[in-house]
């Protein structure tokens, strides 16, 4: 089984993070902001990556701290699991429709981190999560876990809608991404013989 384990303390959040590459998309997640735990259960149940996550910060603060420490946590574990990447596909890519809304992402598992994000919302909040927040929540998984990502909302008008179709749309090429294909025989899918660098 490829599982990651984070724990994670500073002086403004506490956080525990385990994930399951090859689960089935169960989750546990308290992080204190109710939108972002229903965005990373959207996560785990539609990448069958199974995620427990639980988040103390200073949400007496605001918000900033547990949505970027609690994507942190989640990258590096993510990173914890895939090891040195071999058999991988690597790549992943998905178009996600809700309603009125189309996002497309496109990731690539390359140790190289990189956030293209072409997404925005009309409104300030979901639920009591800043939406300002969301990139940055993109921006800080992809630089723990080491992923060229690409975010691209192609229309859409509902914000919530927008915010679900992009978590949606990450989690189905991160299940692609994340798979053993059993043609490479578990080399790491490089020329260089390694991802990273």
């Amino acid at each position: 089984m490829r599982t990651g384990r984070i724990e994670r303390k500073t002086a403004e959040t506490a956080i525990e993070v385990e994930v399951n590459l090859d689960g089935t998309g169960t989750y546990a997640v308290s992080t204190g902001i109710g939108f972002l735990d229903h965005m990373v259960e959207q996560f785990s149940r539609h990448s069958l990556i199974d995620v427990t996550m639980k988040v103390v910060g200073d949400l007496h603060v605001d918000q900033h701290h547990t949505t970027e420490d609690s994507a942190i946590a989640l990258g590096q574990a993510l990173g914890e699991a895939l090891g040195d990447k071999g058999g991988i596909g690597r790549y992943g890519q998905a178009y996600s429709p809700m309603d009125e809304t189309l996002a497309r992402v496109a990731l690539d598992i390359s140790g190289r981190p990189y956030l293209v994000w072409r997404a925005g919302f009309s409104q300030t909040q979901l639920g009591e999560w800043d939406t300002e927040l969301i990139e940055h929540w993109f921006h800080s998984v992809s630089q723990a876990a080491g992923i060229t990502l690409h975010v691209e909302l192609l229309y859409g008008s509902n914000n919530h809608h927008i915010c679900e179709a992009i978590y949606k749309g990450f989690a189905r090429a991160m299940r692609q991404a994340v798979e053993i294909d059993p043609r490479k025989g578990g080399t790491v899918p490089s020329t260089k013989g390694m991802l990273g660098g």
